[in-house]
């Protein structure tokens, strides 16, 4: 059997049924774990204080932003290549999470710098591609609005998505490629000299474990929507017709 099959409308929808629960059941319980492992056990930062426990908001919020973007412009490309519908669907239904995603890690991004740097917002490179990032989700959004034909949508939306995954690309290794900013390099790393301290990192591990399948949960209970939207508008253009 292929795996192209399971992008079948009706096979997605035959699959995706008993996986959901167990996705949301399951993303619910690592953000309880860790969110609440995180700020009320763990100590503060002997430095930034309870501010360091925005860690666990913004780190996990700002992957699962860059990565949304990611998973959309895979989405977008066996949309243009292989011209599955379903795939083109799950770009769609990514992108309301994916800007979510970007603007919780704007917000605790800004309540973080405030203590830390002085101020609210620098034009800091990884905060900049941050915020061009987000400018690219409305505009991906505004265009999925704008078309009528949901073909020629997903086909210019695509391509929008393989231009905005410069700046997913830069808001992830900005900090590598520009050593001046003032954002810190990654908390987590193959480095254990450059990784925040075990007693932060492990419910941030979890915590960012909650994140990507919370954002996996909402993609599928989405993307669900938006077929039975598309089967719905099929029906009445057939029921017109008669």
């Amino acid at each position: 059997m292929s795996l192209w099959e399971y992008a079948n409308p009706k096979k997605f929808m035959d699959w995706t049924a008993p996986v959901l629960p167990w996705v949301a059941g399951s993303a619910a319980l690592c953000l309880s774990v860790g969110l609440i492992w995180g700020f009320f056990f763990t100590p503060d930062d002997f430095r930034q204080g309870s501010t360091v426990k925005i860690i666990y908001l913004h780190v996990p919020a700002a992957l699962m932003a860059i990565n949304a973007w990611l998973m959309m412009l895979v989405a977008s490309l066996i949309w243009l290549v292989r011209r599955h519908h379903v795939s083109a669907l799950a770009a769609k239904a990514a992108a309301p999470v994916g800007i979510t995603m970007t603007l919780i890690a704007l917000a605790t991004g800004a309540l973080w710098g405030s203590p830390i740097w002085g101020t609210y917002w620098e034009w800091d490179p990884r905060l900049t591609s941050f915020l061009i990032l987000f400018l690219f989700y409305l505009g991906y959004m505004a265009l999925w609005s704008a078309i009528e034909d949901p073909d020629t949508a997903a086909d210019l939306t695509s391509i929008l998505c393989l231009v905005g995954s410069i700046f997913a690309i830069l808001s992830r290794y900005a900090a590598q490629f520009w050593s001046q900013g003032l954002h810190q390099g990654a908390s987590l790393s193959l480095d254990k000299e450059k990784n925040v301290s075990d007693v932060f990192w492990q419910p941030l591990v979890i915590t960012m474990i909650g994140f990507g399948l919370l954002f996996l949960a909402l993609v599928l209970l989405r993307t669900r929507t938006e077929i039975r939207m598309r089967r719905i508008k099929a029906l009445h253009a057939r029921a017109r017709r008669a």
